[in-house]
């Protein structure tokens, strides 16, 4: 060997180092890779949330205002029906059967004032905030408010007719009762129909606390028959007023006697006359013709006042003779007013040529008892 041998550097090999890996899942937690899943996932849970919420609240608000509406027009039908009753159909049947004696022409002209308060309350109507849920309620209440409108106006049209010439008064009494069939209609129709249908749907929506109106404009079933109708409303009866002359000279009129109800002869005012009464409570009313003639088809009314609507009823005596007293039993046809005093108002209507009335009519003070 030589000497350069010894002293060349011997080379030696080196062990590679190993690279350097990232560290993987386990026991030394997750990966940066897990953590942004982990980080969408949380962020979308958050964001579903809060449109879970905001539906929820959109829903909730939605629920809310469809209640509030839902009550709104149960409140304003109740509105509309109640003052149909009171402002058209209390007064409108008052004036109908009143006793005052007034033109035909002024009767006319007074029944047309209550045909535009009823055609006012059915544009009211038409022009309610109706939901969706109300639609068929709806329909049905405009039916109900344009029947009474039409059936008053009707009426208004007719009722100088009925008030005139026999002849031509039956059959517009006759009419007239058919128009209290379209009444007798629109309360038939705002029972069965109108306030079960805005039960139903507050019903349907969880609506508690309302109260659904009744209405009845019709006050009763007499007013279907032109036997009834005719002396309610005066047609074809004899009287001062009614333009005709006497039938022979001298004095004519007849005045009033005594009335009874059963084996009470009723007292005038201030006297409280106490009376068990029903609905076959009957009127016994005795009266003289006090005049030089013999009359014909004389009209003898009773009217109950003061107690929820008056009741009238009418008999019509054939005929009285001069000087003679006269009877006729007058039934009510349905029950008093019960525990209330109200008045109760006898008259014989005028016949032509009578001057003196005075004595033709008087007032009673009556208690109904059972």
């Amino acid at each position: 060997m030589s000497f350069f041998d010894d002293d060349q550097p011997t080379r030696t090999s080196r062990t590679p180092r190993p690279r350097r890996t990232a560290a993987r899942g386990g026991d030394g937690g997750p990966s940066d890779h897990q953590q942004l899943l982990i980080r969408r996932a949380v962020a979308l849970g958050g964001l579903a949330l809060v449109l879970i919420l905001l539906v929820v609240g959109f829903n909730s608000c939605r629920n809310s205002a469809k209640k509030d509406a839902l009550r709104d027009y149960n409140q304003n039908v109740a509105t509309v029906v109640q003052d149909s009753d009171e402002q058209v159909g209390t007064p409108f049947f008052e004036l109908l059967q009143s006793d005052t004696e007034q033109s035909p022409v002024a009767l006319e002209t007074q029944l047309n004032q209550y045909r535009v308060v009823a055609e006012d309350q059915a544009s009211r109507a038409r022009s309610l905030d109706v939901p969706g849920e109300m639609v068929d309620a709806q329909r049905d209440l405009l039916m109900v408010l344009d029947f009474r409108s039409e059936a008053i106006g009707t009426v208004a049209g007719l009722i100088r007719t009925a008030l005139g010439s026999e002849d031509a008064a039956n059959g517009a009494v006759n009419q007239i009762a058919g128009q209290m069939q379209k009444l007798l209609a629109s309360d038939v129709i705002y029972s069965q129909r109108v306030a079960p249908l805005i039960k139903e749907q507050l019903d349907d929506n969880e609506i508690t606390g309302q109260t659904i109106a009744t209405s009845k404009f019709l006050p009763n079933l007499g007013w279907l028959d032109p036997e009834t109708v005719g002396p309610r409303i005066g047609a074809g009866s004899g009287g001062g007023g009614s333009g005709k002359e006497p039938t022979s000279p001298g004095p004519h009129g007849h005045g009033l006697v005594s009335v009874a109800v059963g084996e009470t002869t009723l007292q005038p005012e201030p006297t409280v006359n106490r009376i068990a009464a029903g609905a076959d409570t009957r009127f016994l009313v005795t009266f003289q013709n006090q005049g030089a003639a013999d009359e014909t088809d004389v009209r003898v009314s009773v009217r109950i006042s003061g107690a929820g609507d008056p009741i009238t009823v009418n008999e019509t005596v054939p005929q009285t003779v001069a000087g003679a007293n006269a009877e006729v039993e007058i039934p009510l046809g349905q029950s008093p007013p019960i525990g209330t005093p109200v008045t109760v108002r006898v008259a014989v209507a005028p016949v032509p040529g009578e001057e003196v009335e005075d004595n033709n009519r008087q007032d009673y003070t009556v208690l109904f008892t059972r």
